[in-house]
């Protein structure tokens, strides 16, 4: 009998630009529609930090190089990243189940998640969103235009953003309706458009909510059996590029506890994945986490490969 996955897509799923992206969701979209082929309802995550970095610089070159065009604020240039990326994922997906014969339909459906305005996060900007620079090009337009740049895991300088915790998935009964007709369903991209709760009704905010929290959240709220992280690697490991390096097949929530601490996961990468595996595992009574690459989802779903990570 089939299980109900949340699957969080990595960046190597997708493109830094709608042509590389286009092509590489079409291998995305065979590894995703094998889960459906064992029986799985499959509700698909993403992240959009490159994308909604590409439409945000784009936008602020639009409207500040003299071709007359409005500013964007960035809760819409997410709201366009959630829209394309939806768009090729659901067009690539919807091929991969006509070719297997699968009479499903596959939707994207632009999400909003609410978040606390007092969230802690927005005092102190940590979300990497669009491309590398250098450390001169970082310097100059954070000058100019009062970003906020860091290094990001020796690739270079980019902008960061506030990352806060997500509270609320707006559109869930929507998705769960969808879910449980059948469908395949893409929410919660780029982590969902950050809004806050006023007294006039939602408004968006400036920021990036982490897709791996917001998936773990989406994971708990639909009862799942299963949180699945997809990233570039096939097991989670400990002493990370080190002499000693060790993959890791299973953990505990104690387990993975202890070795937060002892600092084996690199803030900006490990971490937060293996963070939402534990929101997810601690809140949800039966539920198991999974965290492999793109590419060996299905034998890590049969116990082939990734790293377990359940209580």
């Amino acid at each position: 009998m089939g299980k109900r996955l949340v699957i969080a897509l990595g960046g190597n799923a997708l493109g830094n630009n709608p042509e590389e992206q286009l092509q590489l969701v079409k291998e995305t979209a065979k590894s995703v529609v094998d889960l459906v082929k064992d029986g799985n309802d499959v509700i698909i995550g993403h992240g959009n930090g490159p994308q909604v970095g590409m439409i945000n610089l784009a936008m602020d070159f639009s409207a500040n190089g003299g071709a007359g065009t409005p500013s964007m604020p960035f809760p819409e240039c997410g709201a366009m990243s959630q829209g394309y990326i939806g768009y090729h994922l659901q067009q690539a997906i919807q091929e991969e189940l006509k070719k297997a014969g699968i009479d499903k339909e596959c939707a994207s459906i632009i999400t909003q998640v609410v978040v606390d305005e007092k969230d802690p996060a927005f005092e102190k900007p940590s979300k990497p969103v669009g491309m590398f620079y250098s450390k001169e090009e970082a310097e100059k337009i954070q000058k100019e235009k009062g970003f906020t740049f860091v290094e990001d895991a020796g690739r270079g300088y980019r902008r960061v953003v506030p990352s806060p915790k997500p509270q609320r998935i707006v559109e869930l009964n929507v998705v769960n309706q969808l879910v449980g007709h059948g469908n395949v369903v893409i929410t919660v991209g780029g982590g969902g458009i950050p809004v806050i709760e006023t007294e006039e009704g939602l408004k968006g905010v400036a920021s990036v909510i982490d897709k791996d929290r917001s998936s773990a959240k989406l994971a708990m709220d639909l009862k799942a059996d299963m949180l699945v992280i997809l990233t570039a690697v096939d097991r989670v490991c400990i002493n990370f590029n080190k002499p000693d390096q060790k993959s890791i097949a299973e953990m505990t929530v104690e387990d993975a506890k202890q070795y937060i601490k002892e600092g084996h996961f690199a803030p900006g990468s490990m971490l937060p994945k293996v963070e939402a595996c534990l929101d997810f595992v601690e809140n949800n009574p039966n539920g198991v986490a999974l965290i492999t690459s793109l590419e060996k989802a299905k034998e890590a779903l049969h116990g082939e490969t990734g790293t377990i990570i359940k209580k």
